[in-house]
């Protein structure tokens, strides 16, 4: 693991404002967002909300995204 992902894994996010991702649908199958400095971003799921998030620096979630928005993924 490389520096900025070890210290954004050390993150505290006690304080995270989470939010429902748009994309959730009416079956509340939800995946909940916390925006963290410098772009990053915490992900997890609403139904077991005690469940260690899934983080990603600003680069990582700027590639997801793109790939997302062309089709790659």
């Amino acid at each position: 693991m490389n520096d900025a992902k070890a210290e954004l894994y050390a993150r505290d996010l006690t304080g995270a404002i989470w939010r429902k991702a748009s994309a959730s649908g009416a079956e509340h199958d939800c995946v909940e967002v916390a925006e963290l400095p410098g772009g990053a971003r915490a992900f997890r799921d609403s139904k077991n909300p005690g469940r260690e998030p899934l983080r990603f620096t600003a680069t990582e979630w700027a590639a997801f995204r793109e790939g997302i928005i062309t089709g790659e993924l």
